[in-house]
């Protein structure tokens, strides 16, 4: 990850100063950044993964952190697992089918700012088809400018989701009792993004 020049600011508000007054955009910069999660694997073990292919922006105010928003897309068809007959299989209609429902989408619908650099960011999840609301917990790290003289800032955020809820409900049952995949999953970003104009 590129290194920044100057300190991070000890506020999101200094953070994401752009035109006096204005709102300033930020595009989420895919090679330096993370969207993974996790999800239980016969009720003890855990399995990671994540996808590869994404895109989308913060807006973001320089009074008021309140009037910022997120919008993000994933390609269904970028998840790794490390294994590819898993891989195919999470790519089908029993999870994402993705043939059909090509993206994952976020659209955020509030900001919500906690003391501090921490915010909690409402929005509609669409996955499959379905649209439900979602709260990410995120936090403002930083921003700067790198050696190439672009202002770029970083946020980092995570939530949970019951797969259940977006029609993912394939699953099968063990002989010593529970299911074979959980249904909550843990989702974690890793966010860095370049200011536009």
């Amino acid at each position: 990850m590129s290194t920044s020049t100057a300190a991070a600011p000890t506020t999101p508000t200094a953070a994401t100063t752009g035109a006096a007054g204005g709102q300033t955009v930020w595009k989420i910069d895919p090679s330096h950044s993370v969207v993974e999660f996790a999800v239980k694997h016969m009720m003890f073990a855990t399995v990671k993964g994540r996808f590869a292919a994404f895109a989308g922006e913060v807006v973001t105010h320089p009074d008021d952190p309140t009037e910022g928003s997120v919008s993000f897309s994933i390609d269904a068809d970028s998840i790794d697992t490390r294994d590819e007959k898993r891989d195919e299989h999470l790519r089908s209609n029993d999870f994402f089918g993705a043939g059909d429902h090509p993206k994952l989408v976020f659209t955020s619908t509030r900001v919500e700012h906690v003391p501090g650099p921490t915010f909690k960011v409402h929005g509609d999840l669409t996955i499959k088809g379905v649209t439900r609301p979602v709260v990410l917990d995120a936090t403002f790290n930083g921003s700067g400018v790198n050696p190439w003289g672009q202002t770029v800032a970083s946020w980092s955020a995570t939530t949970e989701i019951d797969r259940e809820e977006w029609g993912m409900t394939f699953n099968s049952a063990l002989e010593a009792g529970g299911v074979l995949v959980g249904t909550t999953v843990k989702v974690g970003l890793e966010l860095e993004a370049a200011r536009l104009g």
